[in-house]
C-alpha cells in the first residue's frame, strides 16, 4: 500500500515540462489539430482531494526524512510538514481544482494561432509567427507556449512566485483530450498537478448573438445587433 502511495505521488509531484527555444519553434504546420468542442468526462482523472493526501503525504515523509538526518535521537509525530508549506500546498490544490472544474472547453486553431475559451475563466491564447511562438500579456500574467512533440504546453507566470502550466494531448482517434495541470509556487517545496479529460462532441449553433458593451456587460438578441 505504502509503495503504491509512493508511486501515485511521485506522478503526481512530478514537474511540468520547461518550455524551451526547441520547442517554441515551429517549423511547417502546427503537429496537432486541437480544434473543437470538448466536454469533461468526469469517469476519468484525479480527484483534487485524493492529490492532496497523496502530496501531503509526500511532503511528511521528506520533512520526516530530513528531520531524522540533523537529530537522528529525536521522534517526530505523525504530521512533520511545517506550517508554511502546508498552508501553501492547500492554497496551490485550490487554485488548481478551480482552474480545471470547467465543463467545456472551446478550441479554435488556425495556422498561426490557438484560443483554448474557458467559460467564466480566462481564455488560453498561443500564438505562432515567424516560426517561433510569442509571447503574451494580459490582466493574469504572461503567457507562452509550445509544442513538445505532438503536446501544445501553456505556462502562465502569475505574480508572487506562480505558474500555471498546461499539457494538451488529443488521442489518436482525435475524439478524446487529455489536459495535465501544474501549479507551483516558490512558497512550496513541490508542485501540485490535476488530470482531466475531455470527449469531443457537437456543439450546438446558438440563435443568440453576443456582444461585449463599454460598461463590460454582455448584450444578446436573436436577431442583429444595433449598439
Amino acid at each position: 500500500m505504502v509503495a503504491g502511495y509512493l508511486l501515485i505521488t511521485a506522478c503526481a509531484a512530478k514537474p511540468p515540462p520547461v518550455i524551451t527555444d526547441n520547442m517554441k519553434s515551429l517549423d511547417g504546420p502546427m503537429p496537432t489539430d486541437l480544434s473543437g468542442s470538448w466536454e469533461r468526462d468526469y469517469t476519468r482523472g484525479d480527484d483534487a482531494y485524493v492529490v492532496l493526501g497523496e502530496t501531503l503525504y509526500q511532503l511528511n515523509r521528506r520533512s520526516s526524512r530530513a528531520q531524522r538526518s540533523l537529530q537522528p535521537t529525536v521522534g517526530y509525530g505523525a504530521d512533520s510538514i511545517p506550517g508554511r508549506h502546508r498552508e501553501a500546498v492547500f492554497a496551490m490544490a485550490r487554485l488548481a481544482e478551480e482552474i480545471t472544474r470547467l465543463q467545456v472547453l472551446t478550441i479554435f486553431q488556425n495556422e498561426n494561432e490557438i484560443s483554448i475559451a474557458r467559460k467564466d475563466d480566462y481564455a488560453i491564447f498561443c500564438a505562432f509567427y515567424d516560426g517561433v511562438a510569442k509571447s503574451t500579456e494580459s490582466g493574469v500574467g504572461t503567457e507562452v507556449c509550445g509544442w513538445d512533440g505532438d503536446h501544445l504546453v501553456s505556462n502562465v507566470t502569475l505574480m508572487d512566485g506562480l505558474q500555471i502550466t498546461h499539457r494538451f494531448t488529443v488521442s489518436r482517434d482525435a475524439k478524446r483530450l487529455r489536459v495535465i495541470t501544474t501549479v507551483t509556487s516558490s512558497a512550496a517545496p513541490v508542485p501540485f498537478t490535476l488530470e482531466r479529460f475531455y470527449a469531443r462532441f457537437e456543439a450546438p449553433t446558438s440563435d443568440f448573438n453576443c456582444v461585449e458593451t463599454l460598461s463590460m456587460k454582455r448584450v444578446c438578441s436573436t436577431g442583429d445587433l444595433e449598439l
